[in-house]
């Protein structure tokens, strides 16, 4: 019963704790410094490929594995779940590896509500080295059992901010930084090729830039914000240069795209449209696969502008 309800978003909002399912990821929760409470286990070999010191913090269930088999979500369960108090940005230690090769380079998720897509997306951006994920109101809870199973423990490889409304989220980026929108609308198309946007980006907008987004853009914001609200935002092509540091890039969900908010915030930084181009009658990209994209050629061109301050420092000064 209490592996069942600690499925429930209700339970994990107000019991503050999540349910972890799998060697590798609890695991993961534990290096990190994340707090077990119950581990249940089908046999005491389960306990032996996880730290020590670690687990006698939590109480241990010893279970039939017909019963874990029953619970669990996976295709083939291993035998071992764990509830958690909810890991806290704040208070957790990430892997040496991840804090070292960590960029100046954030992602905001807006509206990405599909489980599978955020889990992949988190991997993403663990993956590209961003110093942070911002989740606003909208998104899937990162803490569903298919987000992390799609994250492949990248939740316990960068800081995930959950549940923000578009008025917290600047608290949240650093000083300076430029926010920059990811979108599907190439400026350069032939006139009447321009898809409607959804996964990658945003609403539909001119095929010249500077492109002004409409309001179908998040039809549910349409009576809070009004057309008028939306400010134009320029676009450019997502291998153009735009990483400076420090930069965030919006993802959209693929139903509704990105909100008002979003544009806003992102003009408001002197930001940009990101276009990542497709073949004319493409509808739109995946919005996890828009996220891969964008965050890896950030990377590439933070890593470069870094590359090239290094080499201006080597230079001998002139006598």
């Amino acid at each position: 019963k209490v592996v069942t309800i600690a499925k429930s978003k209700k339970f994990r909002d107000n019991h503050g704790k999540v349910l972890l399912e799998g060697h590798r990821l609890i695991k993961d929760a534990l290096e990190a410094g994340a707090v077990p409470q119950t581990l249940f286990f089908s046999t005491v070999g389960h306990l032996k490929l996880l730290p020590e010191a670690e687990i006698k913090r939590a109480s241990l269930v010893k279970v039939k594995f017909e019963d874990i088999k029953t619970w669990s979500d996976l295709v083939t369960p291993q035998g071992l779940l764990g509830i958690f108090s909810k890991p806290d940005p704040a208070k957790m230690s990430y892997p040496a590896a991840q804090l070292t090769n960590s960029l100046p380079l954030l992602l905001i998720c807006d509206n990405i509500r599909d489980p599978g897509n955020l889990g992949t997306i988190l991997r993403s951006a663990a993956g590209a080295g961003c110093e942070k994920v911002l989740l606003t109101k909208g998104c899937v809870d990162p803490w569903e059992p298919k987000v992390l199973r799609a994250g492949m423990g990248a939740h316990f490889r960068v800081p995930i901010i959950a549940n923000l409304d578009w008025e917290s989220v600047p608290t949240n980026l650093p000083a300076g930084i430029q926010v920059c929108v990811a979108d599907n609308n190439d400026p350069d198309a032939p006139a009447g090729t321009t898809s409607v946007p959804r996964g990658a980006g945003s609403a539909p907008d001119s095929p010249k830039a500077p492109v002004k987004p409409s309001p179908k853009a998040a039809p549910e914001h349409e009576d809070e914000e009004g057309a008028a609200g939306i400010p134009e935002l320029a676009a450019q092509h997502y291998y153009e240069d735009w990483a400076q540091t420090p930069v965030a890039v919006v993802i959209g969900g693929e139903t509704h795209g990105l909100s008002p908010a979003a544009l806003r915030l992102a003009a408001s930084t002197g930001g940009r449209r990101l276009v990542i181009p497709v073949v004319p009658g493409v509808d739109s990209l995946n919005s996890a696969i828009a996220a891969g994209i964008v965050l890896f050629e950030g990377k590439r061109q933070l890593l470069w502008r870094h590359k090239q301050e290094d080499d201006r420092q080597k230079l001998p000064v002139p006598s």
